[in-house]
């Protein structure tokens, strides 16, 4: 039986190396913020750079006054007027939309209007473009 527990030992070390080299799975990104009507979820810096990195969602620059933009922003709709340029994002409510300000207070209003109108998949960067800044990222168009 002894030689049975350093057998035992390697096979729980090699399954735990193996679950932590694993990638997040699809929907492990960010905080999930409830609101009104649904959720939207919180990323860090981090994790848009990851995202960016295989993008597959409209990303929308939501502050006023303009003050730059992310790279790869794909649209500037003043975070007040979010629900009169509806027809500037996907039609399909599931779509990824990713939204960002300088601070996130103007893309947390923003996205809570969203939520409200039945949109599913609504990320906000946390810390917005100051957050972006201070990690050492550039904005463009500043």
């Amino acid at each position: 039986m002894d030689t049975m527990k350093p057998l035992l030992v390697v096979m729980v070390l090699l399954t735990l190396a193996a679950c932590a080299s694993q990638p997040p799975t699809e929907g492990t990104v960010g905080t999930p913020i409830e609101v009104a009507g649904g959720s939207y979820t919180d990323i860090s810096v981090e994790e848009l750079q990851t995202m960016l990195g295989n993008k597959d969602f409209v990303f929308v620059n939501v502050h006023i006054p303009f003050e730059g933009d992310i790279a790869d922003t794909d649209l500037s709709i003043p975070y007040n007027e979010i629900e009169a340029n509806l027809g500037l994002l996907p039609a399909d409510k599931d779509a990824r939309i990713v939204l960002y300000c300088r601070s996130d207070r103007m893309s947390t209003i923003a996205a809570e209007v969203l939520v409200g109108l039945g949109y599913t998949n609504i990320y906000n960067l946390d810390g917005g473009m100051v957050a972006w800044e201070a990690a050492g990222l550039p904005l463009e168009g500043k």
